[in-house]
């Protein structure tokens, strides 16, 4: 184990696993940044620690912060049936067992919540098993592919409908299942408050944080500080997502499951205001509303293909359980599929973020992030 950040980086460039990188290990105002490699394969361009990265599933923290607010602001509220705001899913189908053909549906039980959204219990989303019909149907009709792909999913108003399509594979409340609620809720939040989720994330998220190189596309002027997207191939990295294209302009569906980009100090920003008794976005109790689990010891052990000595709180899991050496008590945050890691250790008032641009394959953490882990976890 590397005992210094930037020689933890550093050796995952060395040994091929990624072209560069940045962490950030923070506790209180000390603040540890280290960046290594470049910011593509092969390239010239050195990887900066103001480098701006696809952050995939770090989104969904961000989505669920402001929702709370919302909440707390009256616009919004737990218990509220999300047909409020969304009628496509007023009326939802779930599959009478979770394998079943996609015409072999019961009604649901009662209404999707506001809170069932929050802690990624409505009914729709991936469990642990891919194979079923309505997991495939969900990738069909939902288009799930805005972290690598964000131009490809349709409109909000679309992807509601074909979303109506798609049988839930639990009833509302019966189990956590992974990503989907994070875009309905976006969805439902441009909604209710007749904003586009973009415009309403920079104001009541971005702007007073001074997240300045966040959101979900990477304006002109700074397309050269935006990392190149990689995947592991059959010989090495493969070029996925070259920097111009794609990021330059705003999707059509602003995804709240993995949509934005952001750097290291954006993230940061955000992040530090999770830990305990801090100030600038949430009130306590949403904090710990946030970071608290959620979830039953059923459904904890129904996704530990997810979930590894966690729960969930709201947009990110929460540690349970010290299974693995990176593992503390009521750690919160989340990994990103496009290569990026944050979380917040309360016990200790640390935030540690690791953004990288090559992209996971599977749910399981790859070693670079479990080292980072490990390191921010003994500081």
């Amino acid at each position: 184990m590397v005992s210094d950040l930037q020689g933890l980086v550093q050796s995952a460039v060395d040994n091929g696993s990624v072209p560069g990188a940045v962490a950030l290990v923070a506790r209180g105002d000390a603040v540890e940044v280290a960046a290594a490699g470049t910011a593509e394969l092969g390239g010239r361009t050195p990887m900066a620690r103001d480098s701006i990265f696809r952050i995939a599933s770090l989104t969904k923290s961000v989505a669920s912060a402001l929702a709370l607010l919302l909440i707390e602001q009256g616009r919004i509220g737990h218990d509220d049936p999300i047909a409020t705001w969304l009628p496509e899913l007023a009326h939802p189908k779930v599959a009478r067992t979770p394998d079943a053909p996609l015409d072999d549906v019961v009604p649901a039980r009662r209404p999707i919540t506001v809170a069932d959204l929050l802690t990624s219990r409505a009914g729709w989303g991936f469990p642990d098993d891919f194979t079923w019909p309505a997991i495939g149907a969900l990738f069909d009709k939902g288009s799930q592919q805005h972290g690598r792909d964000p131009q490809l999913v349709p409109a909000p108003d679309q992807w509601l409908k074909n979303l109506a399509e798609v049988p839930m594979v639990f009833q509302p409340g019966e189990r956590w299942l992974y990503n989907t609620c994070s875009d309905i809720l976006g969805a439902l939040m441009a909604r209710a408050t007749d904003t586009p989720l973009p415009e309403l994330m920079a104001e009541l998220v971005f702007e007073p944080l001074g997240m300045t190189d966040t959101g979900f596309a990477v304006p002109a002027e700074q397309i050269a500080r935006f990392t190149s997207g990689y995947a592991p191939g059959e010989h090495g990295l493969d070029l996925v997502d070259p920097r111009e294209g794609q990021w330059s302009t705003l999707p059509a569906f602003p995804s709240g499951a993995g949509g934005l980009v952001s750097t290291v100090d954006d993230y940061h920003a955000f992040a530090r205001t999770l830990l305990p008794g801090a100030t600038g976005l949430l009130s306590e109790q949403s904090v710990r509303e946030m970071t608290t689990d959620h979830l039953t010891a059923e459904q904890r052990a129904a996704s530990r293909l997810f979930l590894e000595g966690q729960g969930w709180g709201s947009g990110g899991s929460v540690d349970i359980a010290p299974v693995e050496p990176w593992n503390v008590v009521g750690r919160y945050g989340w990994t990103g599929g496009t290569g990026t890691t944050a979380h917040v250790i309360p016990a200790t008032g640390t935030v540690a973020v690791l953004m990288t641009q090559v992209a996971m394959t599977s749910p399981t953490p790859v070693p670079l992030q479990r080292d980072f882990w490990t390191y921010a976890a003994r500081r």
